[in-house]
């Protein structure tokens, strides 16, 4: 293998993704029993790609429970099958004549009930298909940094505690934060991502709380990543002192 001693560093992130052929796997884990760096940046790896994982998972919605109740209550329901009793004919023939319009119009009524809820319930499963492909796509950004060949990783803490990871990838031109202890903002705030280009910040999305998101922007000119809290919706420039400002890695 021709690979430069240095480059060795560069595999902690594809190995940890287990992305890594036999050759290169092997030469990494002798590397590795002896580079505290490298041990470092894969445990730092393998715990942002867990956190991936368990991000795929969805919720439903907490009212979707209720909402569903609520519109089968409103859906008549078929009553009871029971065997009947052999009335008079005349008056059988009188009874079947009235029952004909009330059942016509249960009917029609269930039909409606049913079709309304089957709408229902297909604009919900659009709306969760929709939201599985956009957290699908954000997965696949971030895995496909954190996998880069040249991805590097920095870490530091943030002044309320948190830890905070940035792995960039020059290749790519992009750059993943995973937060790890972040506590909840104030109501009616939220945490805000920015990229420091000289002094100069601009928005690179947000973090809600603990996990990994993909920094909004290009990083390659940018100096760091901020993050501070900023006002829901966020602020065009921030607002408060910098919870952390975190050089990029070079």
């Amino acid at each position: 293998m021709n690979r430069h001693r240095s480059d060795i560093h560069s595999l902690a992130a594809a190995y940890a993704l287990h992305a890594l052929d036999t050759a290169e796997r092997e030469e990494f884990v002798a590397h590795l029993a002896h580079c505290e760096d490298c041990h470092g940046d894969v445990t730092e790896f393998e715990a942002t790609a867990a956190r991936l994982a368990s991000a795929v998972g969805q919720d439903p919605p907490a009212a979707l429970k209720q909402r569903t109740l609520t519109a089968v209550e409103n859906v008549r329901q078929f009553p009871p099958q029971v065997p009947a009793a052999r009335p008079v004919a005349g008056l059988a023939q009188r009874l079947k004549r009235r029952a004909m319009p009330l059942a016509l119009a249960a009917a029609v009524a269930a039909a409606v009930s049913f079709a309304g809820l089957a709408a229902w319930q297909h604009r919900q499963n659009e709306d969760a298909q929709r939201q599985a492909r956009q957290v699908q796509r954000q997965l696949d950004a971030v895995s496909d940094v954190l996998a880069a060949p040249d991805a590097r990783a920095v870490h530091g803490r943030t002044t309320n505690g948190a830890l905070a990871t940035v792995v960039s990838s020059e290749r790519q031109n992009r750059a993943v934060f995973t937060a790890t202890g972040l506590p909840a903002p104030a109501r009616g705030h939220t945490y805000q991502l920015w990229l420091d280009h000289d002094g100069t910040m601009r928005p690179a999305g947000f973090i809600r709380s603990d996990g990994t998101v993909l920094v909004d922007g290009e990083p390659a000119d940018a100096t760091a990543v901020g993050l501070t809290v900023e006002p829901d919706g966020g602020s065009a420039q921030p607002t408060t002192q910098p919870l952390l400002l975190l050089a990029l890695p070079s």
